[in-house]
Parts: C-alpha cells; structure tokens; sequence
C-alpha cells in the first residue's frame, strides 16, 4: 500500500488515511473464542459505551458475570495512535521464481482509545461448603434467591455468605523500599510512644493552636493563647482584619460551620484560614458535628435546634459496578 504513495527522500513511503471510523481498543487478558460471551464480561456494547462516554472511569471485567460475588479486573484507560488492519493471506501455485503466497491489507479504522488491563486480579470470594468427605459443594443456589420463594426459604439456617466490598486497596504490585533505622546522634531521646501517633490508627495530630473536642468533652469558652499569638503575627494588613470581621459575623448568624462553607462564604487564603478558625471556634471530632468548627463557649448537644447541622456523610466508591447511580 505504500508503494502507491509519494516517495520521501529516503525511500519510504507516505499514505493518506480515508476517512475511516474511529476504533476503541480493548487489550482483553483472555483468549478469545466466543465475542458474545466476552462482552457479557465487560458489559455487554452498552456497558463498554457507557464507560467510554466518562474518561475518568476504568473498564471492568467480570470473568463470572452472572456470579454476584465475582470482583472485577479494571483496565486503565490510553489514548493511541494506531490502525487496524485487515491481512488477507494469499497462497497460489507459481513457476519456480516467482512469490506463491501474496497479501493482501486493508485500513478498517484508525484506534484513538485503548484499554489495558495492568493491574492484577482481586482476591475471589466463592460460596462453597466443605462436606465431611472433603468435597466442595457451591451454595448458590441456596444461598442466592433467583426466584419467588416461601417463607420457609427465608428462616433457613445457613451461613450469610456476604464479601467484603473490596479485599485489596492497590491491584498494582508495590515496592516498599525497606530500609534500615536511622541512625541518630548520641544523646538523642525517641519521642514518647502514644496512642494518637501509633501505626494504623491515626496520622499524628499536627500541631495548629486549635482545641479538638470530643462529643462527651466539655465545651471550652475562649481559644488557647497561643492560637491568638499566632494569629497576630500573620494579620498584618487591613484585608486579614476585615476577613477576621466577616469571620466573627458568620458565627453570630450561626455558631456551627464547615470548613468547606466557610470559604464558601468569605474570600480568604487556606494558610490564614487555619490560623483564624482556633481562634473563633473549637474543633469537634466525635458526635453527630464531626469535623465542623463550633462558636467558642456555645454547646451544640444542648440546643435542639442544633440538630440542622449534624453531618450527613455518605460516600460512593469511584469505579465500582454502578458508577454514580444511587
């Protein structure tokens, strides 16, 4: 095909595409020999559309597709350059000399879109009970309801078979690089080991001048001095004195905000934001105003009227099976 198009000056030859259709490509990890039942693991054509038309989501393949306990393997999503070609192999009977075989190739669309599949494969959950033989036996049908039933179906002893969400938070291999403890000079004391910076529990709190409360704390009334302090030093010209003024307004309109609604409502920088805020309210951390600022010296959980700013937190997992839809 290139040798009908223009020559370069090293010889090579140059092709105009037609106008040939746009293609998507899907890097299946599987040997493919029934197309149907490979869509039916990714979706079906309307599945593989829907998450073509959102570029932040990745393609998900369910190798058991009518199993409900089946985790999936998700493709990351590519952007290519490259075409699909159609070669046709030709063989004929020739004079000694001469090719016998001949092929032949077609341009049936040029690929903008891939999909690969990097990761590695979840952890499986499979429903299965282990007789006194040793013989696994599947507890689907018992266990899942594919058709009306009785109440006897319902009050039935069995075990609930339910999977965790997600078993793995990573599918990509990780390397964690151990090193060896660092080594410090003579003289230099550990600092003291305490439930709030131990491992797996919390992140150490960091130090910012602002009164944490839990929901069974009492309630302080005035901020700590050196929350004041630090607050005068930054407040050096007439804008941070007016956004402390605009500050103190919204707590008199009302005495519970976020932090998010705060700088909805005023126009200031996040550094001075955290500096500010200790010096107006305290920080709750348990209870139903988890993670909002409170009005110094006012008591949420003895105001009824309080209750229209208890916090409503829900969350969606990104890339799960439903997407956005709840």
């Amino acid at each position: 095909m290139a040798a009908d198009g223009p020559r370069t000056e090293r010889g090579s030859g140059v092709l105009e595409l037609p106008s040939t259709p746009r293609l998507v490509c899907v890097e299946y990890p599987g040997l493919v020999r029934d197309v149907s039942a490979m869509l039916r693991t990714l979706g079906g054509e309307e599945g593989v559309s829907r998450i073509y038309a959102d570029p932040g989501k990745r393609l998900e393949l369910y190798f058991r597709p009518k199993d409900p306990y089946c985790h999936p393997v998700c493709a990351n999503r590519f952007p290519a350059s490259a075409m699909l070609l159609r070669v046709k192999r030709r063989s004929r009977r020739k004079p000694p000399g001469e090719p016998d075989v001949q092929f032949e190739m077609e341009i049936i669309g040029i690929v903008t879109t891939v999909y690969k599949f990097q990761g590695m494969s979840d952890f499986q959950y499979l429903a299965m009970h282990s007789g006194p033989d040793g013989k696994q036996t599947s507890m689907y049908d018992k266990v899942l309801m594919l058709k009306p039933e009785k109440e006897e179906f319902f009050n039935r002893e069995l075990p609930l078979y339910i999977p965790p969400p997600i078993f793995s938070r990573l599918d990509t291999p990780v390397d964690y690089y151990y090193r060896p403890d660092v080594q410090h000079r003579e003289g230099y004391n550990n600092p003291q080991v305490s439930a709030e910076n131990l491992i797996g529990l919390s992140r150490a709190r960091r130090p910012n001048n602002a009164i944490f409360v839990n929901f069974d704390d009492e309630v302080p009334t005035k901020p700590l001095d050196a929350a004041a302090q630090a607050w005068k030093k930054v407040c050096t010209n007439p804008v941070d004195r007016k956004v402390e003024e605009e500050l103190r307004k919204l707590f008199e309109v009302r005495p519970v905000w976020s932090r998010n609604a705060v700088k909805a409502n005023i126009s200031v920088h996040p550094d001075k934001l955290k500096l500010l805020l200790p010096c107006l309210a305290y920080y709750m951390i348990t209870g139903p105003w988890r993670s909002l600022w409170v009005r110094f010296g006012y008591d949420p959980r003895k105001h009824p009227e309080a209750k229209i700013y208890q916090v409503l937190d829900f969350r969606i997992r990104c890339g799960m099976k439903y997407g956005k839809r709840v």
